[in-house]
């Protein structure tokens, strides 16, 4: 197993390096393509341009340009903005980094246990009026848009109940740092949390119901009833545990997506300076070392995201284990 482990480490690695060529390639090497021209600005001379590309090494063969990125990238870490010059792109992106993670984690713990909550009742009492209820709530979690959620929680809690008793503690939008404020990093992303985490309750919950009404119909958890084992130890232990599989599997490539920039609309709603609304603000000027930056640091989430599901796939399922 441990050498499965490793090979899969060494092929993170590979698609690490083939993203970061392609991500270079799309933005310095497409035809008609030229990042002087961004830099120079409009109606610039041809000596301009010249002196561009010498001074940010876009004069050069396109694999030198691309080792001297990563170099300026992941080595000397002062690679900086072809828009704002002077600003530094891995500071930029580090202290972006936090705020995102603070958001997805939040909403994630909150995602999972309602997920579970939700999911487990639901199949535990398939065809029940609750069963029902739990389908139907979550259905109507589904169907709301993260940005209108959002407008409508700051709606109530920003404008129109703000001076009551039950939302006078909210803040105004923005980020606060933990390091700075515990209490108030928490009051400033307690809504935030609750909004992006409603899609998911109810995404996770649907599925993790049809799971486990799935697995409940295996033959071992007939020969686990056979041998005298108690319904809610089957459920918990044999039923929850097998149907466990695909809940992780949706959670971490959903994680993964969140944290490198897919939770863009949250950011944006709540005023929070994340990676997503980063990754959206070079986007509108072209700047493409950021682009570059975000991308890949999206990337080594969605990749690390992958690896820890198929270890974790490897403790709740045996036949997994087996295979390594």
């Amino acid at each position: 197993m441990i050498y499965a482990l490793a090979a899969r480490l060494g092929q993170m690695a590979l698609v690490m390096f083939g993203i970061s060529v392609v991500v270079f390639l799309i933005f310095f090497a497409t035809p008609g393509s030229d990042p002087s021209a961004r830099i120079a600005g409009r109606n610039a001379s041809q000596e301009t341009l010249q002196q561009v590309r010498h001074d940010f090494g876009l004069d050069r063969p396109l694999p030198v340009q691309y080792a001297l990125m990563m170099k300026k990238l992941f080595v000397t870490r002062d690679l900086t903005s072809f828009v704002n010059r002077g600003q530094k792109v891995i500071p930029t992106v580090t202290r972006a980094i936090p705020i995102t993670l603070s958001l997805v984690i939040g909403a994630a713990l909150l995602w999972l246990i309602g997920g579970l909550i939700v999911g487990l009742i639901a199949g535990a009492t398939k065809g029940s009026w609750l069963d029902r209820t739990l389908m139907m709530i979550s259905l109507a979690g589904v169907s709301m848009p993260v940005f209108w959620l959002g407008e409508v929680a700051n709606l109530i809690t920003q404008s129109r109940f703000h001076d009551s008793w039950a939302f006078s503690w909210v803040p105004a939008l923005g980020y606060v740092p933990f390091g700075r404020d515990p209490l108030g990093w928490f009051q400033a992303l307690v809504i935030p949390w609750i909004v992006l985490a409603t899609l998911y309750v109810g995404l996770y919950g649907r599925v993790l119901r049809a799971s486990l009404i799935e697995t409940m119909q295996e033959d071992f958890i007939r020969m686990a009833r056979a041998k005298g084992i108690g319904e809610r130890q089957v459920l918990l232990r044999h039923g929850l545990r097998t149907s466990l599989v695909a809940f992780v599997t949706m959670f971490g490539l959903d994680f993964g997506a969140l944290v490198g920039g897919g939770a863009l609309l949250t950011e944006v709603v709540f005023g929070l300076q994340g990676v997503g609304k980063l990754t959206y603000d070079a986007l509108q000027t072209l700047d493409l070392p950021m682009i570059m930056a975000t991308v890949i640091y999206a990337s080594f989430f969605v990749v690390m995201a992958n690896f820890v599901v198929d270890v974790v796939h490897m403790f709740l399922d045996p036949r997994v284990r087996d295979a390594f």
